[in-house]
């Protein structure tokens, strides 16, 4: 299979369920500076796999790779705080943490690979 747009990649695909996990969670969130930014990480995340995408070079796009992996980092460090606090369940935390490994692991082998 030839990928030719970014929405093709089941990393951004998924980092974006993620993206909306998020969202959901931390919808009625009173801590605001928590909330955006758990969020805006998030978004990262899916955005800079679409920007290296677009860039059409391998050398650009194994950076925006290493960007998306620095962000869903923050992610999975953000909801251990999350869960410390009271933000999330031990069920939602686990939701995301799970996301999270996933995608270190796809945006790892993705980055090897180019």
């Amino acid at each position: 299979m030839t990928i030719k747009k970014f929405e093709d990649l089941i990393v951004w695909q998924k980092s974006g369920k993620m993206t909306l996990e998020i969202y959901d969670n931390f919808r009625n969130c009173r801590d605001f500076g928590f909330r955006d930014q758990i969020q805006r990480a998030g978004v990262s995340i899916m955005n800079n796999i679409a920007e290296g995408f677009e860039r059409e070079s391998k050398k650009d796009f194994k950076r925006f790779l290493k960007i998306a992996r620095g962000s869903n980092g923050e992610v999975r460090s953000m909801s251990y705080l999350a869960l410390k606090l009271s933000y999330l369940s031990n069920k939602d935390f686990q939701i995301i943490y799970s996301f999270t490994i996933e995608i270190s692991k796809m945006l790892t082998g993705f980055i090897k690979k180019l």
